[in-house]
């Protein structure tokens, strides 16, 4: 057996706001320093991407990107500091809703399923 936790952050209203989508998206952002390069590894229109950095920018009110324009380098993308906690606090986040749905498992359902739960790994984190 195994269990799937989804986190999304939310409005008042219940609009998604942030989840694992936008997180890879900056995650990529990051890692590759280009949203662009970030929705073509997630194989994603890069106006698709943009649309989905802009609402999520106008949900939290703040920037979370700041581009830069092409040139003889050419152009990319850079978190903001803001960017950066987003990530930080996202995953710690995640990661600690995991680990508490996996001992909440074992609490409800480890009498009623005979077979053992999988430790968490890095990819569920």
């Amino acid at each position: 057996m195994k269990i799937k936790v989804k986190v999304t952050i939310c409005s008042d209203d219940w609009e998604r706001c942030f989840g694992e989508g936008p997180y890879q998206l900056l995650a990529g952002v990051q890692e590759l320093g280009s949203l662009r390069a970030s929705a073509q590894r997630m194989g994603m229109a890069y106006t698709k991407a943009f649309y989905i950095i802009k609402q999520v920018e106008a949900a939290l009110n703040c920037p979370l990107t700041q581009r830069t324009i092409g040139g003889r380098g050419g152009g990319g993308s850079v978190l903001t500091p803001k960017g950066k906690e987003l990530l930080t606090r996202y995953n710690a986040y995640r990661t600690a809703c995991l680990q508490s749905a996996h001992a909440l498992y074992q609490q409800y359902f480890s009498d009623f399923f005979p077979s053992e739960l999988p430790p968490l790994s890095n990819q569920d984190k």
